[in-house]
């Protein structure tokens, strides 16, 4: 695959990896604030159609079941077109979706059109999506070139909700809803489709920017990709995985329960806390805000939890992000008690810096574990547990308040969800697996 136009990609001035980190920045910047702009939809809807809190909530849950569905099939679609085709047809089926949403009137409409097509097919240029690729192109910095990607979010959402709140109050939530449709297409598309790529090998280059000396021999995740002083368990190593194998592994399934309970403790409150502040007497302005700063802070946040990912271990940085989301669920109790524009941003620091840092190891702990040429086919159906606890994380929050009339329960739910992360993912322990660099270093 070596034609013209990827060698002229390859002559880049510095490794053209991180001009495909760039484009995931500002794809993730556009398309997951997009999806999280549903949580400014949230009030408006409640307010023009008079819809319960798990109605609303369930559309929500309806593109993450879609997601789920999609999830083994986005592998194979993944590893075998790659992101230059299939990230154009997601961001077409997202924009769509915006665009039918605003002549909604019923709430079948807006599961279709929000819920199946905004939500689920997001999933292809979210965290998931850009995760069966982009620890191909690095080793050595997996963590933080991921990290820095994902970073994208932060900025985006400092420049996206606030835009968006403006718009849903001067020219009402279905004009918002095409104005941003636009804006995922213009950009989006084109932009994926003339800069992003699946691998270096497909340009001629070696991850991490080697030389042949000392690169791998398939530069997919995995073949050889880690140097012989990162190995652990070598037989894990050489092994050839596919779907099946890792089914069978215990660590599949602990992974797959990481997921599932990290993501239904990041979704349920995604979706709920505009609303939540909104009802304990904080202005749309500023919870508008309050979700964007989540994100923005989450730029630190990513940054730094995939260094120390780097540094210390995955299950580490694992463990410090669900720390933070525990903390959130604590905060968010105490301002039920308290309402405080102090423990509103303290609860945004607690969320966005640890709790979202979580991205950045999400796509590196499954390509340490099960590395190969099928590692996006394994990610995928890991990705298909994913999906399955950020849909459930929002519906059961909105179940609960309505059976209770009040929060508090679904956020010590969601806090010892977190909980249970942490120890799915040390019992994964991909430390056994192989380490990292900095654990290298230090052997």
């Amino acid at each position: 695959m070596n034609s013209q136009p990827h060698s002229f990609l390859a002559r880049t001035p510095f490794y053209y990896g991180w001009v495909v980190v760039g484009v995931a920045f500002v794809t993730m910047a556009l398309g997951v604030n997009a999806r999280t702009s549903f949580s400014l939809l949230v009030p408006p809807l409640s307010d023009e159609f008079g819809w319960d809190r798990a109605t609303i909530a369930g559309i929500f849950s309806v593109g993450f079941i879609t997601s789920t569905i999609l999830s083994p099939i986005l592998g194979v679609l993944m590893g075998r077109v790659g992101p230059r085709y299939f990230m154009p047809v997601c961001v077409l089926v997202v924009g769509l979706g915006f665009a039918l949403a605003r002549y909604s009137t019923a709430p079948w409409h807006l599961y279709v059109t929000l819920g199946a097509m905004v939500v689920g097919g997001s999933v292809g240029f979210s965290y998931i999506g850009h995760s069966f690729f982009l620890p191909n192109w690095f080793v050595r910095k997996r963590g933080l070139a991921v990290g820095i990607a994902f970073s994208g979010v932060g900025v985006g959402s400092i420049l996206i909700f606030p835009w968006m709140q403006r718009l849903i109050e001067t020219d009402g939530w279905r004009d918002a809803c095409l104005s941003l449709a636009v804006i995922l297409v213009v950009v989006l598309l084109p932009l994926n489709y003339c800069l992003q790529r699946t691998r270096p090998e497909d340009i001629g280059l070696r991850p991490d920017g080697r030389g042949d000396d000392t690169g791998t021999a398939e530069g997919k995740v995995g073949s050889a990709d880690a140097r012989d002083d990162n190995v652990v368990d070598a037989q894990w190593v050489a092994r050839t995985w596919t779907v099946p194998t890792a089914l069978r592994t215990t660590k599949f399934w602990w992974l797959a329960a990481a997921y599932f309970s990290s993501l239904f403790a990041w979704y349920a409150v995604l979706v709920h806390q505009t609303k939540f502040l909104r009802d304990i007497g904080f202005s749309a302005e500023l919870t508008a805000y309050a979700l964007g700063l989540v994100s923005f802070a989450a730029i630190f946040g990513q940054i730094m939890i995939g260094a120390i990912s780097d540094r210390w271990g995955r299950e580490v940085a694992w463990t410090i992000s669900m720390v933070g989301f525990i903390i959130c669920y604590g905060l968010l109790v105490m301002l039920k008690i308290y309402p405080s524009t102090l423990l509103v941003y303290a609860m945004i620091a607690a969320q966005g810096v640890l709790g979202y840092g979580m991205a950045s190891v999400y796509g590196s702990v499954a390509a340490d574990v099960f590395s190969g040429a099928r590692y996006a086919s394994i990610f995928g159906v890991l990705g298909l547990c994913s999906t399955l606890g950020a849909a459930f994380g929002p519906w059961v929050m909105g179940r609960l308040y309505d059976l209770q009339g009040a929060y508090t329960v679904s956020f010590y739910v969601c806090a010892a969800m977190a909980g249970v992360s942490i120890l799915c993912m040390w019992a994964a322990a991909p430390r056994h697996v192989r380490l990292v660099a900095g654990q290298a270093a230090r052997r």
